[in-house]
């Protein structure tokens, strides 16, 4: 005790440290700096009652929906935390996984293909469901040999943090032999709705295959080639339409059917009467996959729907190689 009737900040005792620390810790980042700046703020900093602070009001019940329990064992809320931001959660009978924002603690989901609304996905010609080592869930999406690339997705956002920007992003894959994904063809929306209410988005125009410059067919791989052969077989006309036995099948999308291709060139565009855009390049992800941003939206109270469609309006020319694990949502950085 100093002169003065002053108390040494050293002299508090630890629950009034904890209480200071969790008014100055506003985030996972805060409290890992103070961590460091001396060992006698270690301690406060690490306590569960700052990290509590961090993790989602409902963890216990995103916890209880694991296909996994042993996370329920950690030897503080700080070491629960960090694992969460490493190490997805499997989740909902495995349809999803879920992972905390290391900066900010906010909630980040994936969601698997198998829960997309895949155009022919039934469909063992177009699509195949196989497993990969690689994969967070039981099942991806490969694309083997179709003239469609054409998905939607709608999910709630309650599940989501409260007045957060999300981006939302397709993880993917393309294998050695994909083909038909050069161009910046694939149109995608994310658009929040509410009933008959809706927020305005945006198009996004963008390639998930890097172009390659051949000169002639002969430089194509051997199996390439073959795959072109048999889905000109199928389709040998340029001026081609929907074959009358794949007309009367088609899975109906949420976007109206549209029987000449032709008049796809921005119908996404048309059809919500939103603008076009160029969007970004697919990017590599830590994880072996790859990752394209396909819009964002904002999540103020968790009241409304976002829905989120993809497709490729080249109908007719072949496409094939495509891998989807899924898609994830993730707080937008630097907001």
């Amino acid at each position: 005790m100093e002169q003065g009737g002053t108390t040494d900040l050293f002299d508090l005792p630890e629950c009034c440290i904890v209480d200071i620390l969790s008014r100055i810790c506003t985030s996972p980042r805060d409290a890992c700096r103070l961590s460091v700046v001396s060992s006698f703020f270690r301690s406060a900093a690490d306590s569960d009652s700052i990290w509590e602070r961090f993790l989602p009001f409902d963890m216990q019940l995103i916890l209880s929906s694991s296909v996994s329990h042993s996370l329920l064992n950690f030897s503080s809320k700080k070491e629960q935390f960090l694992h969460l931001c490493d190490n997805p959660l499997l989740i909902d009978n495995g349809t999803k996984t879920f992972t905390l924002e290391k900066c900010s603690g906010k909630k980040c989901f994936m969601i698997r293909a198998k829960e997309l609304c895949i155009v022919w996905g039934d469909r063992p010609m177009d699509w195949n469901w196989p497993s990969l080592p690689e994969s967070r869930f039981s099942e991806v999406a490969e694309l083997v040999d179709s003239c469609l690339l054409d998905f939607h997705y709608k999910t709630e956002t309650r599940l989501l943090s409260p007045n957060t920007t999300y981006v939302v992003y397709l993880v993917f894959k393309l294998t050695a032999l994909a083909y038909g994904l050069e161009n910046e063809s694939v149109q995608i929306l994310v658009k929040l709705a509410d009933g008959g209410r809706s927020e305005q988005g945006v198009v996004r125009r963008v390639r998930l295959q890097r172009s390659v410059e051949r000169k002639w067919e002969g430089e194509l791989p051997e199996e390439t080639k073959v795959s072109k052969r048999r889905w000109r077989s199928k389709f040998p006309f340029r001026g081609w339409r929907l074959p009358l036995s794949r007309q009367e099948d088609r899975v109906p999308t949420i976007l109206e059917y549209i029987r000449y291709p032709s008049s796809w060139g921005t119908t996404l565009s048309r059809s919500w009467g939103v603008p076009m855009v160029t969007g970004s390049n697919p990017k590599e992800r830590g994880d072996g996959w790859m990752e394209i941003e396909m819009g964002e939206f904002f999540n103020e109270r968790g009241e409304y729907g976002v829905d989120i469609i993809l497709m490729d309006p080249t109908t007719g020319h072949g496409k094939s190689g495509l891998i989807i694990q899924g898609m994830e949502l993730r707080p937008k950085v630097n907001q």
